[in-house]
């Protein structure tokens, strides 16, 4: 059972292109907004759409990955753990973000 704690599995659409950043160490970083939708019916049988957006950040050879291949638009689907990570504003105050590390990615779609 430890192997499924903080395991979360999306398949979505990349909302905007990856951006890279080459860090000092030479090991790269890769992040991009993901959207997953629900579809389903409303009471009165009207077909509705609910998307969620989620950040997702990959590590290394991940990355590279996502730099070759990914772009907006592109479906994916991705596996990883949930991180939240604290940071302060320019103005003091403490904001708290929660983002998808992503250990996996699978390139879907025809794109």
């Amino acid at each position: 059972m430890s192997t499924i704690r903080n395991h979360v599995q999306l398949i979505g659409n990349v909302g905007q292109e990856p951006t890279i950043t080459n860090l000092e160490s030479g090991k790269k970083v890769a992040r991009f907004s993901l959207a997953t939708n629900v579809h389903y019916k409303d009471a009165k049988g009207d077909k509705k759409t609910d998307t969620d957006w989620h950040t997702v950040v990959a590590w290394g050879k991940t990355a590279e990955i996502i730099e070759k291949y990914v772009e907006k638009g592109k479906e994916v689907g991705v596996a990883g753990k949930l991180k939240t990570r604290t940071y302060t504003t320019d103005d003091g105050n403490q904001r708290y973000v929660t983002e998808v590390v992503a250990d996996e990615i699978l390139l879907l779609g025809n794109r």
